[in-house]
């Protein structure tokens, strides 16, 4: 089994990723569900010899170390992928995203117009939040590539790995990789405010080295974008807190309440009319109220001023899923399995007539 077929193979029938593990065939996610291939189960020695053509000596080394590894790589006529390798029951085995080859535009991604206005803001922090393939990457991505193409600035990235690949256009970028550039995100993100950054990208969140530093470079003037891997913008604020100590906590409210721009979070949902998967984003802005309640430590009443800032862009999920719901691009259990609030949103599309 040669992995540039298996890559071409996902690419020809619209896969988002593969999974590669033994006792099974090589099985491909296709919008959202996992469909195995016709073809023999893949042997152990099988995805042994495959991770040996398509890894270094160093990234072999490093995955029987730490037995974990995550590279990114083009490969020949199917673009760049993303591939995380890991071990079960001792045998190495990996899930393969295939990146997107563009950047779609911000109708074809169904992201809300305000994506836009935040680009142009020029500091402060912007949360992209939501589970594992939810599309933060394709945002953060998208977010680069208007910045990119409207300012002249210099953006620097820190990924890992690195999936979509930004030509210079009226900015320049410097785009780093976790382990082939830098050897940690609190380290590369320290030295990264040394090099005269305007706009800094940030792959994830992970520890709270990271955090408090890119708190301050969104404090001190830059504009940082970043992801997390939180449900929901209020659960953003209070998962960054929550991971300092309780005597850092105050302190940190006080930050993210003055430098926090806009949080988005996704949520990839079957469509009801297409094989296909329909966003649904919501949106905190960074209002007045909202930079009042995070510093006061009043998350839980994030939601309500989510929806009082309608007008201004801010959407909560369940006003999204509803008006999913209404155009006929979710189904009627989809939105109620997704919503906050089932019960209120059951009541809502029912006095609407939109209810089942």
């Amino acid at each position: 089994m040669d992995f540039r077929m298996l890559v071409e193979s996902g690419r020809r029938i619209g896969a988002s990723d593969i999974h590669i593990m033994a006792g099974l065939p090589p099985c491909f996610r296709v919008h959202g569900e996992i469909k195995p291939a016709q073809a023999p189960a893949l042997t152990a020695d099988e995805i042994r010899l495959m991770i040996d053509s398509i890894t270094t000596p160093v990234q072999r080394q490093k995955l029987d170390t730490d037995w974990e590894l995550c590279t990114s790589m083009m490969v020949e006529n199917s673009g760049r992928v993303r591939t995380t390798f890991y071990f079960r029951a001792g045998v190495p085995e990996m899930a393969v995203r295939l990146c997107a080859e563009d950047i779609g535009s911000r109708e074809s991604l169904r992201l809300p117009a305000v994506v836009d206005e935040i680009c142009r803001r020029p500091s402060g922090l912007v949360l992209i939040c939501g589970p594992t393939g939810s599309g933060k990457t394709t945002t953060m991505n998208y977010m680069i590539n208007v910045i990119n193409s409207e300012r002249r600035a210099k953006i620097i990235t820190i990924e890992d790995p690195i999936e979509y690949v930004h030509r210079h256009k009226r900015s320049i970028v410097v785009q780093q990789e976790l382990l082939s550039d830098v050897k940690t995100f609190p380290q590369a993100l320290r030295h990264a405010l040394r090099q005269n950054p305007d706009v800094l990208a940030i792959g994830e969140l992970r520890d709270l080295d990271t955090m408090y530093t890119a708190i301050q470079a969104a404090e001190t003037g830059h504009l940082v974008i970043t992801t997390l891997h939180t449900p929901g913008a209020a659960e953003s604020i209070l998962r960054i807190v929550n991971v300092f100590p309780a005597g850092q906590q105050e302190e940190v409210r006080y930050s993210l309440g003055s430098s926090i721009e806009a949080v988005f979070a996704q949520h990839l949902l079957p469509c009801a009319t297409e094989k296909k998967r329909v966003l649904a984003c919501e949106v905190m802005l960074g209002t007045p109220g909202v930079k009042n309640i995070i510093r006061e430590g009043q998350i839980q009443k994030l939601h309500t001023e989510m929806q009082m800032g309608r007008k201004l862009g801010a959407q909560s999920l369940d006003y999204v899923l509803s008006e999913l719901y209404r155009e006929g691009l979710i189904t009627y259990d989809c939105c109620l399995t997704h919503a906050r609030d089932p019960k209120t949103m059951a009541d809502r599309l029912h006095e609407s007539g939109a209810g089942s």
